[in-house]
């Protein structure tokens, strides 16, 4: 799994001129799936997400995670994040799963990332065309794919 972990101040997803879901204060992650990925893969991802330091503290220093600010989480389904640019102009998505398996998969991240953060998530629709708003606080963006744990 990849992922786009991004700090906001606010976050949205609009599908046909309706938002899907918002959140204030928190976290916009876009996360594309792959074949090989795992239950394991999801686990460990959504402690990963939940548990990142990277809101500020009383002393301006990221050192509070999204769980511990009381923060909200606004996940999105991006295949695009999957896209190999190796050969040509025209990315290549072949690595990126197909709904049978990927959908299944974004629907236990969902629940996974609830139990972990301890509260109702947003989501986006898979496999809508999806207009992402988003206000980045900080700049703060991180990715992470558990194929390459850095």
């Amino acid at each position: 799994m990849r992922a786009v972990i991004q700090r906001v101040s606010e976050a949205s997803v609009t599908v046909d001129n309706n938002i899907a879901g918002a959140i204030q204060k928190g976290l916009l992650v876009l996360v594309g799936i792959e074949d090989a990925d795992t239950l394991e893969d999801i686990q460990w991802l959504s402690t990963k997400i939940v548990n990142l330091r990277i809101f500020n503290d009383a002393d301006g220093v990221m050192n509070v995670s999204v769980k511990d600010s009381g923060g909200d989480i606004l996940l999105v389904s991006q295949f695009t994040l999957h896209a190999s640019t190796k050969k040509g102009n025209r990315p290549s998505y072949i690595k990126a799963s197909k709904p049978d398996v990927s959908i299944p998969m974004y629907e236990k991240m969902i629940a996974q990332l609830q139990a972990d953060l301890g509260k109702t998530i947003s989501t986006g629709i898979f496999g809508a065309d999806m207009q992402v708003r988003l206000l980045n606080d900080g700049p703060v963006t991180i990715t992470i794919d558990t194929k390459n744990k850095e």
